[in-house]
């Protein structure tokens, strides 16, 4: 009888744990899959999307009236509720309800992450300290003598008009002037210089804002 090869042992071994790891990836994504359905039927807070409020620490779920706080990453709730008694719109925004403030005239103009807007301070970071990554690159940059950071604001034909945070600043960005963030050098140049009618947004539970840097 013809003795096997050490060569080809050791690689039908090698094949037979790759095979044995293959099908436990696919079980445990399938158990996972399923309990998350369930959560969700069960109208629970499903483990993976569970994150910190930056503000209060207490946990956000995947409840639909707040948004998902996910490490640097904010997203505006875009539903907006009627006011059970007065019948006025309820806007929320990381996870509170929010109002009007105040309105200003601007000049708004846009920058990118990259060296072209940045130059030697484009390390991905913002002056804040949050990732250009936060809020889905929808961010402002802005006197902060004016607008300090962790201020909200919605400006006409960006973002759709949802609020933004003010997370950054720059050194040309003085007074009544801002600078919105967009991915690209180009598609920051398309936006031009504009005079626009911004709205400065505040919490309306009565608490204080609440921002941090991460500094």
């Amino acid at each position: 009888m013809r003795k096997r090869c050490p060569e080809i042992a050791l690689r039908t071994s090698l094949l037979k744990r790759r095979a044995l790891l293959w099908c436990a990836s696919i079980i445990a994504v399938t158990a996972l899959a399923v309990s998350t359905l369930a959560a969700l039927a069960n109208n629970r807070t499903v483990p993976f999307l569970m994150a910190w409020n930056q503000t209060s620490n207490e946990p956000i779920t995947n409840n639909p009236d707040q948004p998902i706080i996910h490490d640097d990453l904010i997203i505006e709730t875009s539903d907006i509720e009627p006011h059970a008694q007065s019948g006025e719109e309820i806007r929320w925004f990381n996870g509170r309800p929010i109002r009007p403030a105040k309105q200003m005239t601007m000049k708004v103009t846009a920058y990118s992450p990259d060296k072209r807007s940045c130059g030697r301070f484009a390390d991905g970071i913002t002056a804040s300290g949050y990732s250009v990554w936060t809020n889905g690159m929808k961010l402002v940059a802005a006197d902060t003598r004016l607008l300090p950071m962790g201020s909200m604001i919605s400006i006409p034909g960006y973002h759709g008009g949802n609020v933004v945070p003010v997370l950054d600043r720059g050194g040309r960005i003085k007074g009544h002037r801002l600078d919105v963030l967009y991915p690209t050098h180009e598609i920051a140049r398309e936006w031009g210089v504009q005079d626009l009618e911004v709205i400065v947004w505040e919490y309306a539970d009565g608490l204080p804002n609440g921002f941090k840097t991460r500094h």
